[in-house]
């Protein structure tokens, strides 16, 4: 019972504690007349309850109202009273009824008599509409801000005017900006907020009488050297007001240059008038210049100039939105500002050129824009110039390492007829080489009729494929690529300096030249491509390559990073010097994929022989390095992969010089002697028997012991394994079996069977790729390393070796007769 009397008057000295005054008392005293009020209250939003309040000598308050003519001391009970509360104090100054107070204006109460709180200290000037007021700030210059953005201070201008009743909202503005007045009529209404810890105590601007301007407002934005200054329309971003007119006035030294862009624009429906941009420009003949918020905006100015949005009577059922934000930069002057390229596009139909900033990370610091200008006059960060005309465009930049171009052109011809053998000639024209920006891109569309026709490209200088293992170290290379409605097929990047004569696409086609340094102006000479229509084929692509004696080729598939396309086929045709042999070697053991449907396989065919491997890339290791005296082809043809288990491969060819061995040598040597010798020992028996036969004369004597018959067939003691009797030279089958295959007419028919067909083309002229309608048998090697598969029991080990005729037919066309199944002779009776 003590114990909880005890407690009793303990929580009563607690909560009179809450009570007491905390920190140091203010004492606020509104002079008599001056017009002005004293708010402290609750910010909005209010903070979280806590029981603090304000303290006067009579009681304890949330919110005190200080009138003109009183004095209050006021206190807090709590410690953080800026965390709870804020105080505003407003003037009202009244300029109808008689004269305005102009000049520079106070902070009253001073900021050392009142609490410290974040403070908002109001000027709301009422006038007539036919009175102009000026709000001139000396120091420092306002920066206007968007909505969400903060001042780094935390001092912020609010500034309004008044159409009638209505209140239009001009602007927020931060510190150390340009904007060093503001011209309105009808009255204005300024608001500074000031955070409690801040130790300012002037205002920063003052009032000045001006005549009417006839407009909502007037915005002075004044450059003192190179900079920028992003400003919005009143109201941003809502709409401005209906049939107003707003104008900035940018003051600029004479030895800078501005350009202005819209950032952000919506226009809205208008019933009558038209809404426009307006600027007046120092030395144009056609003052007020008037633009459409779409249209391009003014650049390269020098000198100050004005800047006006007009509004329209907007349709009041759906009025929209008009509203802008836009950015000025001024910069100086650069020397290719006062130089004009001409470019000539009259002559081209289907290109197009753009120059346009890189993609770089911009810092925070001011950055000077980088401008193309046409005629000089509209500047914009980017420009697409168009087919069929004759563009002037200068430059206003600092750097134009900051710029790039990329060009299109478009080259089709969809008339089989006309097109074939027709060539163009694919390098950069000179105007846009005369220019002081980089290229970037020029890509060529070449588009030919669908399965008529294809495309070769031959460059000026062979080229290199770009690999990993030989990569591209030139100013720049091209990009090639098959586009058609199915699947798109890229074929590699190349660069100057290698072993490709010539790349031939079996349709529409892309080649893009890249650059990769500036210097590719002093090395433009060695570009060039020469694209001719030639008949069509049915590879994705065929690269012709002469290897280099003293530099080992790379050369690998197309669609490297995801695999050779499904069903598709391509083909390398390598030319082997005749003084040289070619080295072939595979860079890994497999090729790691994996069909979903169908083989794939790789041919290696000898162009002079003939004679072709065929290797199952899905199943068997690669082939070991093989060397090749003369020219031979690589076919490789894919299956459906399974995903993930795409087809990829590359290999390389090496060159060496041609040597012939000593044994050989040796051999052939002691032959051509031995054949001397039995030459002469025939010859010298030949004369002697002469001499002996002329001694008598010639006598015919029947000798009965002589056996007159034919001699039989000599049968083989050796079996056939031991022995060269399996191994044919030539099988002709017309004159074999010819007769077998003749129709009543005589005509040979074409067999109907899915076998072997060896390749039958002219030499380096195709590809050993299957005809389309035929079937190969990858895992079928016709060489002396696996038996071919006999019906014999006895031939299980026993290989054939067939050699092909050369028959000289076309490519295109099968019309050899298919081997047929090989039975051993069969062995007369006895």
């Amino acid at each position: 019972m003590a114990r909880g009397v005890a407690m009793a008057p303990l929580a009563v000295l607690l909560l009179a504690s809450a009570f007491l005054p905390c920190g140091t008392a203010s004492e606020i005293a509104v002079p008599q007349g001056s017009g002005i009020t004293v708010r402290i209250k609750r910010p909005s939003p209010a903070p979280p309850l806590k029981s603090c309040y304000i303290i006067t000598s009579k009681q304890h308050m949330s919110e005190l109202f200080i009138e003109p003519g009183k004095r209050q001391n006021v206190t807090f009970s709590c410690r953080d009273p800026e965390k709870h509360f804020v105080v505003e104090i407003e003037k009202n100054i009244d300029c109808m009824s008689g004269p305005c107070p102009f000049g520079e204006v106070r902070l009253q109460p001073s900021t050392s008599e009142l609490p410290t709180l974040n403070r908002t200290f109001v000027w709301d000037v009422r006038a007539h509409k036919s009175i102009g007021l000026e709000l001139q700030f000396s120091f420092p210059r306002l920066r206007q801000i968007g909505p969400g953005e903060s001042c780094t201070d935390g001092v912020t201008h609010s500034i309004s005017g008044r159409i009638d009743a209505t209140v239009v909202r001009i602007g927020t503005f931060c510190s150390n900006g340009t904007v060093s007045r503001i011209k309105m009529q009808e009255g204005v209404k300024m608001a500074l907020h000031l955070p409690w810890f801040h130790p300012r105590n002037i205002s920063g601007f003052s009032i000045a009488n001006r005549s009417s301007i006839k407009r909502l407002c007037i915005i002075e934005s004044v450059f003192e050297g190179e900079g920028s200054a992003t400003l919005m329309s009143a109201n941003y971003p809502g709409g401005f007001p209906e049939d107003e007119l707003m104008t900035w006035q940018f003051v600029v030294p004479a030895h800078l240059r501005a350009s202005v862009s819209f950032l952000n624009f919506n226009v809205s429906n208008c019933e009558r008038k038209e809404e426009r941009v307006e600027y007046y420009i120092p030395g144009s003949a056609t003052n007020p210049e008037v633009f459409k918020l779409e249209d391009k905006q003014p650049g390269n100015m020098a000198g100050n100039f004005n800047l006006s949005l007009q509004g329209c009577d907007q349709d009041a059922q759906n009025p929209g939105i008009l509203r802008l934000r836009f950015q000025v930069l001024v910069q100086r002057p650069q020397n290719e500002s006062n130089k004009t390229y001409v470019i000539d596009l009259s002559q081209e139909r289907t290109m197009s050129l753009t120059i346009e900033p890189r993609p770089v990370k911009q810092g925070r610091r001011f950055v000077p824009g980088c401008f193309v200008c046409l005629e000089s006059r509209t500047c914009s960060p980017n420009v697409t110039l168009t087919a069929g005309s004759k563009h002037k465009i200068s430059f206003l930049c600092d750097d134009l390492t900051r710029l790039w171009m990329n060009a299109e052109k478009t080259l089709s011809c969809m008339d089989h007829r006309y097109c074939y053998r027709k060539s163009y000639q694919l390098q950069v024209p000179e105007d846009i080489l005369q220019l002081p920006v980089q290229l970037h891109d020029f890509s060529w569309k070449l588009l030919v009729p669908k399965d008529r026709l294809s495309l070769a490209l031959v460059p000026a200088r062979k080229l290199q494929q770009h690999t990993h293992e030989t990569a591209c170290k030139t100013s720049f290379g091209y990009l090639v690529a098959s586009t058609t409605s199915s699947q798109d097929l890229y074929l590699g990047s190349f660069c100057p300096g290698g072993s490709i004569e010539e790349i031939k696409v079996k349709q529409n086609s892309s080649v893009t030249l890249r650059t990769f340094a500036h210097s590719f102006q002093q090395e433009a000479s060695k570009q060039g491509l020469t694209a001719s229509i030639i008949p069509y084929f049915k590879e994705e692509g065929i690269f012709t390559v002469t290897p280099d004696t003293k530099n080992k080729v790379y050369l690998r598939t197309p669609n490297w990073d995801r695999g050779l396309p499904a069903l598709s086929s391509v083909s390398w045709n390598i030319s082997v010097p005749s003084d040289q042999m070619a080295c072939l070697t595979f860079l890994k053991e497999r090729t790691g994929v994996v069909c979903q449907s169908g083989r794939a396989f790789m041919i290696i065919q000898e162009q002079r022989t003939r004679t072709e491997e065929i290797f199952s890339l899905e199943e068997e290791v690669l082939p070991k390095p093989s060397f090749h005296r003369h020219s031979f082809w690589i076919n490789i043809s894919n299956c459906s992969p399974v995903s993930g288990k795409q087809l990829d491969l590359l290999f390389q060819v090496t060159l060496t010089p041609r040597t012939v061995d000593l044994p050989v040598i040796i051999a052939a040597a002691g032959g051509g002697a031995l054949l001397l010798f039995a030459l002469g020992l025939i010859i010298c028996f030949v004369k002697r028997k002469k001499r002996k036969v002329s001694k008598g004369p010639a006598v015919g004597i029947y000798n009965g012991n002589i056996n007159t018959q034919m001699p039989q067939p000599q049968k083989f003691q050796k079996r056939r394994k031991d022995n060269d009797s399996h191994v044919y030279a030539v099988i002709d089958d017309t004159m074999v079996y010819g007769h077998l295959l003749q129709d009543s007419n005589g005509s040979f028919l074409q067999p109907e069977v899915d076998t072997y067909r060896p390749f039958q083309g002219p030499v380096g002229d195709c590809p050993p790729s299957a005809a389309p309608g035929c079937s190969r048998t990858p895992t079928a090697k016709f060489t002396a390393d696996e038996p071919v598969p006999s019906s014999s029991p006895e031939s299980d080990s026993e290989p054939y070796t067939f050699s092909h005729p050369n028959r000289g037919e076309v490519c295109n066309r099968d019309t050899d007769i298919p081997l047929l199944n090989t039975q051993e002779p069969v062995e007369p009776e006895k």
